[in-house]
Formats: C-alpha cells, structure tokens, sequence
C-alpha cells in the first residue's frame, strides 16, 4: 500500500510530540525506580505496608484512566479534542513531581501509609489528564503503518533520554546532598523539583505545534463508556497488545523496582555512597544509565528490523536476548563493577526494543476497532493503555516490598552509609531480577506470536477503510447535489 503524502508527518512535528515523553519517562523513571527505596528507606514504612500504599493508590485512580480517555474522545474545542489537555494541565503535572517525592514527618505508620496512598493516587492522577490525551494524539496524527512506527521512535528517542537523566541525575543529586550534610528527602526533593519544572515546557509546545486531523462531520454520537469498553474487550487485536503491553512492562518494572536493591545491597556490598571505580557515578547512575544509553542508541536498528521484517519477529528477537541474559543476574558476583557495567550494555540493546515496539503496535488495533463499528475511540484505548501502564509499576511494586519484607529486609537506620541486608533477602533480590524477569518474557513472546494483526492483515484493514471513507465522501456529494432540486 503506498503512502498518501497526506498522512506524511513532518521531521520537526515528529520531533516536538517526541518531546512529550520526557515528563512521562522522567516522572515513570523516578517513581519505576527509586519509589520504592525512598518508601523503605527514607520515608520509613514496612515494605508491605509500603506495597499497599503504592497498590491502593492506583486502584482507587483506576477509574480516572478510561475516563479521562473518554472525556478526551468527546471534547470539542477551536484547538481539537487532545490538545486542550496539554494546555491546562501541562502545569500542575510538573507539581505532581512535587507531591509524590515529599515525605511527611509522620510516625504512626499507618497514617503515613496513608498518606503516601493519597499522594499516589493525587499525582496519577495528574500525569493522567495529560498522557492519556498525548499518546491519543498518535493515531489521529496518522494512519501510516512505518509513519506511526517511526513517530513511536522519536517518542522513545525521548523516552529515553528521560530515563537516562533521570537514572543518573536523581542519585547524583541525593549523594550530593547527603555528602554536604543534607538528607535524602532533601535531595529526592530537589530532584523532582528539577523534573517537574522540565515537564512543563514540552506539553506547551506541543499544544503549539502539533495539529489533529479533524473529526468526521458525520461521526455519530459516542457511546457510553460501559459500550465502549465492551466493544473495546471484543477487539481481538486489542486483546492480545493489551497482553503484551501488560506482560512487557510488568517485567520491565519488577527488574526497574529491584534493581537498586541489587546494586546496592548485593553488588556494592551494602555501601549506600557506593561509587564505580574510575567513573565516579554512584552505581545505580552508572548501570541505569549506561543501559538506557545503549538503548537509545540501538532504536534506529530496531525501527528498520521492524520495517523489514515486522514489529512482532523483531520484538520477539529482543525479548529472547534479554530473558537469556537475566539468568546470568543470580549468579553475579559481589563487587564486580565491570561485570553489571556490561551486563547492563547487552540488556539495553533488548530493553530499547521493549521500549518502542509495543507503542508501535497499539495503534493499529484502534484502526481494525473502527473497520469493526464505525468510530474511533482513541481516548478510550490510550486511557486503558495508561492504566495498565500504572497499574504493571504498582503492581511490581507490591511484589517487591511484599517479598522484601516477608525475607526480613530491614531499613537502614537514618545517616547510616553503610548496611548489610539478611541473606534471605539478598536471594529474594537477585531472583526476582534474574529468573523471574526471564519467565515474564518467555510468557510476553508466547502472546507476541500468536498476536493476530500482522502488516499485511494491517494494510487490509487500511484499504477497506480508505473504500469506506471514499464511498461515504461519495454519497454526501451525491446528496449535496441532489438536494437543490428536492
């Protein structure tokens, strides 16, 4: 099927709506990654009290996710359905950075499990209003089968970089701070204050910059929500990319949510300060960064892999690498920088695949869903898309904290720089980053080939929907026409 130039998306377009993944990433990055040890060791909560502050929290917003979703679908304004929602909401996004990194200086741990519930639930709900409307944007930009994939790449590409500053900015920040006699809450403080000031700016430009393709004279009215979610559930594609998105990101942040544990506890021996040799980062800076780095490198080869041979057998390449390289983690010796260093350069080759390809295919199936009814609910799919994205980083969260405390993981008492956490729990540490990250794969390629909407059944899908849209553009001439004369 050749390209209409019409659905051609312009090189500085594609890079201004990248953009907007850098207050995603950054926000999802310091909470994937760091949440969970700030929970622990400086707000000070039980680890399984921590996991259900965390778990209530994005449940209770669960409801926010589809209906802000559709609340985008239905909004009409001068500036399109999306864009109204960077706007307004671009700024408090940025203080919700502020509200979820603030630890109250409560002592009753129920209340400050509460508390923390709370906090969650409030800044979710503010990324909410904003990514849900942005990632909607993507199919009504285009419905170019490569055009969507390569605006998936510059998403990533910034996505990425996010992941990247964030990973190595935070800790630094927090050693900083801790070294010149501050706490760590001061310096969790400064670090979200810095990335929520840095959200801002993108969202505004792309209200700016990027324009929607209008909606449909004839658009016939929404269903209610309860319709479109069942019409939605009857989408098989659907069905099978919301699997795989589920499976992919429930790995990604179980290892993301371990991982300082493993670095700290397990490959730096308990030293909170500790720093790799020669580089002078602190070590999960270092591996996090040094992993996202190579994965930002490496999406050009995944987007031609993709284009030459499809998005699925290319994914399914990636996640094979990366399950064989985690059953190396429980065997990783203490101490060996140079090890985790290049451990964490194969695994971001796989991680960048993990990144772009799954954003890549969502999009088609809200085309095969208008082949089916008639309407396109791209709020809907993307507010379903967003909650699952939250609802893999709560979970893996519980699943961490639940384990950690029921082997006994103790937190280390405040201005203690160095700490030895039972053995127990450093076993529970390397599996659940090794082994169990390896299954979770092996299940995400096992969806990712049986998944039913290959770039040929895609295509199809175009050309029927390009006869429709012809057929229908027809008639309304037809009775443009006709209607003088009644």
């Amino acid at each position: 099927m050749t390209l209409d130039t019409t659905e051609r998306v312009s090189q500085l377009t594609k890079v201004v709506y990248g953009t907007g993944d850098w207050g995603m990433a950054s926000f999802n990055t310091l909470r994937q990654i760091f949440y969970a040890i700030f929970l622990t060791d400086v707000v000070g909560l039980d680890p399984r009290l921590a996991s259900f502050a965390a778990l209530i929290g994005v449940l209770w917003d669960a409801i926010n996710d589809p209906l802000v979703g559709m609340l985008s679908d239905r909004a009409r304004s001068r500036w399109g359905r999306r864009r109204p929602f960077l706007l307004f909401f671009a700024i408090p996004y940025g203080l919700a950075f502020l509200i979820l990194w603030w630890a109250p200086p409560i002592e009753n741990q129920i209340l400050l499990m509460f508390y923390m519930m709370i906090a969650y639930a409030l800044s979710d709900t503010l990324q909410t209003l904003v990514i849900v409307p942005y990632h909607a944007l993507t199919p009504e930009m285009t419905s170019d089968y490569d055009e969507r994939t390569s605006l998936a790449g510059y998403r990533m590409f910034f996505n990425l970089l996010a992941t990247i500053a964030a990973a190595v900015i935070a800790p630094t920040i927090v050693d900083v701070v801790m070294e010149r006699g501050g706490t760590q809450q001061q310096g969790y403080v400064l670090s979200a204050a810095l990335f929520g000031v840095s959200t801002i700016i993108p969202y505004l430009l792309i209200f700016f910059t990027v324009r929607e393709r209008p909606a449909e004279a004839d658009r016939p009215a929404e269903p209610a929500l309860r319709d479109t979610l069942r019409t939605a559930w009857q989408n098989v594609p659907f069905r099978y990319a919301t699997a795989l998105y589920m499976l992919n990101w429930v790995t990604f942040d179980i290892i993301g949510v371990v991982l300082p544990y493993l670095l700290v506890y397990w490959v730096a021996g308990g030293d909170l300060l500790a720093k790799v040799p020669g580089l002078g980062l602190p070590i999960e800076s270092a591996v996090v960064g040094l992993m996202m780095l190579t994965a930002t490198l490496f999406l050009p080869f995944w987007n031609w892999l993709a284009h030459r041979l499809e998005k699925r057998i290319a994914y399914i390449i990636a996640l094979a690498f990366w399950a064989a390289l985690l059953l190396l983690v429980p065997w990783m010796p203490q101490l060996n920088y140079i090890l985790v260093l290049t451990l964490a350069v194969f695994m971001g080759i796989s991680v960048s695949a993990a990144h772009i390809l799954p954003d890549a295919i969502f999009p088609d199936v809200i085309d095969w869903d208008e082949l089916r009814t008639g309407q396109r609910h791209e709020g809907v799919y993307y507010g379903v898309k967003n909650f699952i994205r939250k609802l893999t980083t709560a979970f893996a969260i519980f699943l961490v904290l639940q384990t950690l405390g029921w082997l006994g993981y103790q937190s280390p008492p405040p201005g203690v720089t160095q700490f030895t956490q039972p053995d127990a729990a450093l076993w529970g540490i390397r599996i659940l980053t090794g082994p169990v990250g390896a299954l979770m794969l092996v299940a995400t390629i096992g969806v990712a080939w049986a998944y039913p909407l290959d770039r040929r059944r895609f295509e199809r899908v175009q050309r029927r929907l390009l006869a429709r849209k012809q057929r229908h553009a027809a008639q309304r001439r037809a009775a443009a026409e006709v209607a003088p004369t009644v």
